[in-house]
């Protein structure tokens, strides 16, 4: 059975790290904070120090990480991922980062015999606890098959996009569309409480029919019990936005739609809301409108 180590325990990574344990994998962790790493380990995963120490033990490493510029660090800086790796390790990168980034990463990583796959996850908090995220996968398919059954311990659905960096193109595309749904149920919900109409019941009429999507599934629920908690939080998903901006602006494609949203989730960090879950781009709605949906 593979040896697995697993870097970012984060509101994601310790659920799915969890389920790679729970799945019989042997498993060592390592990060920032302590107190993730002592839960794990409480329920029989080891504990590093460094993501070097990780890399030389284990034979396929996973990160699951904020940013761009934490995965590149974890991976070639000092005491990194490359400074501990051997022949025949793979690598995965569950984060969400900019897929040139991620091809970089291959590069450098294949020069040194050791395989990348970009594999991001879409299906937040609660996927990753249930181990039914959806992983979108760039890189060696060979590696891929290797590592499969450890995806599968954490997710559903996983499909082979392309060769290093189609994961995280696939990731990119994916946050399009949740950003703009956030924001389009946001705006239904305030045009209704603002139409004079109970936006409960709007969400109730509509849901079955051309409209239906996961997000008007799930989120309503909890806005209208007043949770507003993550989920996945905002301020990510303001990363993610970002990142496909820098990339549509890469390859000269028009995202007006996203712009769009980006800047509204933007007005919502702006508005100390970073930590809240990204359907509390209600809020801004909600303030642009002067009206709140639950008045």
């Amino acid at each position: 059975m593979l040896k697995v180590g697993y870097i970012g325990l984060g509101l994601m990574g310790k659920s799915v790290a969890r389920n790679i344990l729970k799945a019989g994998f042997p498993l060592v962790v390592h990060n920032r904070s302590r107190a993730a790493v002592d839960e794990l380990v409480s329920e029989g995963a080891l504990a590093a120090h460094s993501p070097k120490e990780v890399a030389s033990q284990v034979d396929v490493i996973f990160t699951n990480l904020p940013d761009t510029p934490d995965v590149e660090k974890v991976v070639l800086g000092e005491n990194g991922i490359i400074a501990g790796a051997h022949d025949g390790l793979i690598y995965v990168d569950n984060s969400t980062i900019k897929p040139a980034s991620a091809r970089m990463l291959a590069e450098k990583l294949f020069a040194k015999n050791i395989f990348a796959l970009d594999a991001p996850v879409s299906g937040g908090d609660i996927g990753a606890r249930n181990a039914t995220l959806t992983i979108m996968v760039g890189g060696d398919a060979s590696a891929l098959e290797k590592v499969m059954p450890v995806l599968l311990a954490m997710g559903k659905t996983v499909t082979h996009v392309g060769d290093a960096g189609a994961g995280q193109v696939a990731k990119a595309a994916n946050q399009i569309m949740v950003a703009a749904q956030m924001v389009a149920m946001g705006e239904l919900l305030v045009f209704s409480k603002k139409a004079g109409v109970d936006p409960r019941k709007v969400v109730d009429a509509i849901k079955g029919g051309a409209a239906q999507c996961w997000t008007l599934d799930v989120k309503p629920p909890r806005l209208f019990d007043g949770n507003r908690g993550p989920g996945f939080k905002a301020h990510m998903q303001l990363k993610d936005l970002k990142i496909i901006l820098d990339t549509a602006r890469e390859y000269d494609i028009p995202v007006s739609g996203t712009i769009e949203n980006t800047r509204l989730f933007q007005q919502m960090i702006d508005s100390g809301m970073g930590e809240l879950d990204n359907s509390a781009v209600v809020g801004v709605l909600e303030k642009q409108a002067g009206v709140e949906i639950l008045d």
